[in-house]
């Protein structure tokens, strides 16, 4: 029972944040004001952030801590580089996928969208996320990964958000 009460907590944690950081991305990045905020569209990116966002990254961590054991230094590059290799393409094109869905986007829209911004999204995690990551793996416990992770995903979610949303 505790179980399901901590997973719900850290659903509502990444709803939270990935709202957030789409408040962010409406007000300061694409300077919407509060009179054209569109409180749908942040509904939308919490949603993603509770149903996709949360249980993918939660549990990625877990099979990825089994993948690649020990806290040392190499761990630590080997997780970062399985985790940015393997895991962030496939999560960033699922996510533009989803949040195109969500937008009302047809398929062919969709996959134009994807064939647009995928590329730019992935070469901008990779300035961020690997270093990010290193630290992640080799200073920080696993039960707090995710928090570090969701702690600097406020900015990442914000140019998520105004690039999943950009038209």
């Amino acid at each position: 029972m505790m179980k399901t009460g901590r997973c719900y907590e850290c659903f509502v944690f990444h709803s939270t944040l990935v709202g957030v950081g789409d408040v962010i991305s409406q007000q300061v990045l694409e300077r919407r004001g509060l009179a054209n905020h569109n409180v749908t569209r942040t509904a939308k990116m919490m949603s993603i952030g509770f149903f996709f966002v949360g249980p993918a990254i939660g549990s990625w961590y877990k099979v990825l801590d089994k993948l690649v054991t020990g806290g040392t230094k190499s761990a630590a590059m080997k997780k970062m580089l399985v985790d940015q290799l393997g895991f962030a393409p496939c999560f960033l094109g699922a996510f533009l996928g989803i949040s195109g869905t969500l937008n009302g986007l047809t398929v062919e829209e969709n996959v134009a969208k994807l064939k647009r911004d995928y590329t730019d999204a992935l070469i901008s995690n990779y300035y961020l996320w690997p270093a990010v990551q290193i630290a992640n793996f080799y200073f920080i416990p696993l039960h707090h990964r995710l928090a570090v992770v969701q702690i600097v995903a406020i900015g990442w979610n914000s140019y998520l958000s105004w690039k999943a949303n950009k038209m």
